[in-house]
């Protein structure tokens, strides 16, 4: 019975699969197959509209108990303020859950969440907020005008995203707004160029930098501006050195459209043509309105067709009128001091008005002017004489630059603003 055991032992070993030699020691180095690396994947998630986000952080794979803990200890997450699409990438093992959640707060902040043992916190995380660099280069962007300034813009800076163009635009026109009204000086054929910082992010993002100069041409005459520093200030001045700040802006409305100019017209109420003595600008119910210039409120409340009017006195024999206005900023009233850009009232349709629009007037010791002739004339104070040779100077350089091909500069070779002995 023995010898027929035997016999069928070896012949089911005969029949089974040969098993290959292998050397002792390669054995026992070989360790187990499970790779360590297969046990994590990486999640991406953004938070959604409405949703808390230690809902979001539990969708990651953090328990809520943890996650209430982690939001409890940071110092760089206001839980309330996280807005809709925020991005949540972690780091997630099938054994042990997430051992690393980064939340996107902007292009150029993260803020890390990593777990550990000697953390020192009662959730067990660490946390390390994180800016990333952008890099700059220069570029020259332009356009020729057919309807506005930022449609200009956006025919010429293709250097640019489409959906940043419009800042390029505003950055521009927030430099110009004491010289040109461009909303209604600008004219068809009218001439813009740009040298601005362009500015990269490590996530390939771009966007807009300060603009270091520009050149226009409104309404048949040249506009120049450029970036010159003194000291540890920068600030923009024209081609002839004088500060594009100026004791008034050039409108009462940040963002702009006039409908109707100075001049004779037919009022829209009476259905009489009189002389409209100021300048009507097209806006939004409650759009806020810009002192023109630093002065003192000498009247503020209700004055016939005007409806809600506002009036401040400025220096020189100046004073501007605010009229249709829905209402007065918090602290406006009659003797009130207020400062250039101050908002004063807000856009309403009081009085004799058809449509939410600003009805505005500047008057020259006590008669009515063109606002756009008036305001056109003040201009800024001038550079200090010791600034001008290197004023003009930087000038020669960054408008040679302006001048030619619309080419990027590497940040490699930046764009110096400083005056002498900076």
């Amino acid at each position: 019975m023995a010898t027929l055991c035997a016999g069928v032992g070896a012949t089911a070993i005969a029949l089974g699969r040969p098993v290959p030699e292998r050397p002792a020691a390669t054995v026992l180095a070989a360790g187990s197959r499970v790779s360590v690396a297969s046990k994590w994947r990486v999640r991406v998630d953004t938070v959604r509209r409405g949703e808390p986000l230690i809902a979001a952080l539990e969708r990651a794979g953090v328990p809520r108990l943890e996650a209430a803990r982690v939001l409890m200890e940071s110092r760089a997450i206001d839980s309330r303020k996280i807005r809709a699409g925020t991005t949540i990438t972690s780091k997630v093992s099938s054994d042990s859950g997430p051992s690393e959640v980064v939340l996107q707060l902007a292009i150029d902040r993260l803020v890390r969440f990593t777990r550990s043992a000697t953390a020192g916190s009662r959730s067990g995380w660490l946390e390390k907020e994180e800016k990333l660099l952008w890099t700059t280069d220069t570029v020259v962007v332009g356009g020729v005008v057919s309807s506005t300034l930022t449609g200009a813009i956006a025919q010429g800076a293709d250097a640019f995203p489409a959906n940043v163009r419009n800042d390029v635009a505003y950055a521009l026109a927030d430099i110009l707004e004491y010289r040109v009204d461009l909303s209604r000086d600008l004219r068809e054929g009218d001439t813009i160029k740009v040298l601005m910082e362009r500015q990269r992010a490590p996530n390939g993002a771009v966007r807009p930098g300060e603009v270091i100069a520009a050149r226009l041409t409104v309404d048949g005459r040249r506009v120049e501006t450029m970036r010159f520093a003194q000291g540890s200030t920068a600030s923009y001045f024209d081609g002839e050195g004088k500060s594009m700040r100026a004791a008034f802006l050039r409108a009462p409305l940040a963002f702009r459209r006039i409908s109707s100019v100075f001049g004779l017209r037919r009022h829209p109420i009476l259905g009489t043509v009189r002389a409209h003595q100021g300048m009507d600008y097209a806006a939004a119910r409650g759009t806020p309105v810009r002192a023109l210039g630093d002065g003192t409120v000498i009247f503020a409340g209700w004055k016939g067709g005007y409806g809600r009017v506002l009036e401040i006195r400025h220096r020189n024999g100046f004073v501007t009128r605010y009229g249709h206005l829905n209402g007065f900023a918090p602290g406006i009233r009659r003797g009130t001091r207020v400062s250039i850009s101050r908002t004063v009232a807000y856009v309403g349709t009081t009085g004799l008005s058809t449509a939410p629009h600003l009805h505005f007037e500047v008057l020259v010791n006590g008669k009515h002017r063109d606002p756009r002739v008036a305001l056109r004339n003040v201009t800024g104070e001038p550079l200090a004489a010791g600034q001008r040779a290197s004023f003009e100077d930087l000038k020669a350089r960054l408008f040679s630059r302006l001048d030619g091909p619309r080419t990027t500069t590497t940040a490699a070779a930046p764009v110096v603003t400083r005056g002498a002995g900076d």
